[in-house]
């Protein structure tokens, strides 16, 4: 009989010539479980979806309520759908008050499309400029800001009037001009190994961006949600977007993206002309009610609270002679070592041993830190000895 993983690479596209092919049976917490029941626990947290863990029965309960009333009903701005009204009011209420508007979408790069639109029919201007190593999204777009070139090349034309800076260097701020629509930035950068902003360097950004009436948007679709050690990754440095990019975390394990501005801002998408900007399935109310759960938990249960203790105890126990530096804020991290190879090899050796662990698109070097925010101080001595223990035999193995 043919297997799953044959049918998988027979009748699914791929995005590698190498897949992980771990196949899991269920999930409960911090933990994936195959079908023969060995566990694993996910230290990247679905690429920083899960970060109450998976299947978190207060989300669960929140699924299965909607269910009994009503999935889609029609397509985003026309009727009155409780989930995402109250889910909306919600995520306003946690907000500076300039932020009050929130479009709903389905996706990371579909917010990075919406709010690229936004700046550009707001400011009436076309320039745009992002950063080298960046990474917003797959979408056309959402390509054309991507900060790396090897990822591009092969699907131009893209967007054109895009111009890249470097990340956290005070002196490229001066090519942002009058005739910028906007600056896109992840508030930490998170495809590039976890690059993360001084607070000066943000606060010369909000400060040229407002002297040349060029709108900031913070791309918060891995950083948001308590990550960073506050809710909202911005808040670390004293600023304010003008627009504000979520994803991943928002729908609690279900999928969805928003991007979040001010109400006249976000108010010239509905004319001249109509529909400027539109969805099926955005705010869909099972993907709403599942993110206001998984919201509500993360408030209820203060995990905010201890995410920069947890990542300090992984800094404080991952000492060892290959690391070369760790990166990161709160519970987004990266290891840094010499090499892929290197990589690659502790990777394989920690998911042998029950460890589920991952690089970086634009920085293979290193390795992903993201567990789910309710991982427990027991767990992160446990998960750090298996690092350790695959680093030495790598060491062992080079040698």
């Amino acid at each position: 009989m043919i297997s799953h993983k044959q049918l998988f690479l027979q009748n699914n596209a791929q995005t590698s010539t190498s897949p992980n092919f771990l196949e899991i049976d269920h999930a409960a917490g911090i933990y994936l479980f195959d079908k023969n029941g060995k566990s694993y626990v996910d230290l990247v947290s679905g690429f920083a979806v899960s970060n109450i863990g998976h299947r978190h029965p207060k989300v669960i309960a929140a699924i299965k309520a909607q269910l009994d009333k009503y999935l889609h009903l029609t397509v985003y701005g026309e009727f009155v759908q409780t989930p995402m009204v109250l889910f909306a009011q919600k995520l306003v209420a946690l907000l500076p008050d300039s932020l009050n508007n929130v479009y709903f979408v389905n996706s990371g790069t579909e917010a990075t499309e919406g709010a690229l639109k936004l700046a550009k029919k707001y400011t009436g201007r076309s320039g745009i400029v992002s950063f080298y190593n960046s990474y917003h999204g797959s979408t056309h777009g959402a390509l054309s800001v991507m900060g790396n070139e090897h990822f591009k090349q092969d699907y131009r034309p893209l967007l054109p009037g895009v111009r890249f800076i470097n990340f956290n260097e005070a002196a490229d701020l001066a090519l942002i001009t009058e005739d910028t629509a906007c600056v896109i930035l992840e508030t930490i950068q998170g495809e590039a190994g976890i690059r993360v902003p001084t607070v000066n360097y943000m606060l010369a950004l909000r400060k040229r961006c407002t002297e040349v009436g060029a709108l900031l948007i913070l791309d918060e679709i891995q950083a948001a949600f308590g990550r960073t050690g506050t809710l909202f990754a911005f808040e670390n440095y004293g600023i304010i977007p003008d627009i504000l990019l979520l994803a991943k975390a928002l729908g609690g394990g279900m999928p969805m993206g928003a991007f979040i501005a001010n109400k006249e801002v976000m108010g010239v998408l509905k004319e001249n002309p109509i529909l400027g900007h539109i969805t099926t399935f955005g705010g869909h109310p099972v993907c709403c009610s599942a993110g206001m759960a998984s919201l509500e938990v993360i408030l209820e249960e203060n995990l905010v609270q201890e995410v920069n203790k947890k990542g300090e105890l992984f800094r404080t126990l991952l000492i060892h002679p290959l690391i070369r530096e760790i990166r990161g804020k709160g519970l987004m991290l990266s290891i840094q070592l010499d090499s892929f190879e290197q990589v690659e090899k502790v990777s394989q050796l920690c998911q042998e041993r029950g460890v589920v662990i991952d690089w970086f698109l634009h920085c293979e070097t290193a390795m992903r830190i993201a567990p789910p925010l309710i991982i427990k101080e027991e767990e992160i001595h446990q998960v750090c000895a298996v690092i350790l223990e695959s680093l030495d035999l790598i060491g062992t193995l080079k040698n």
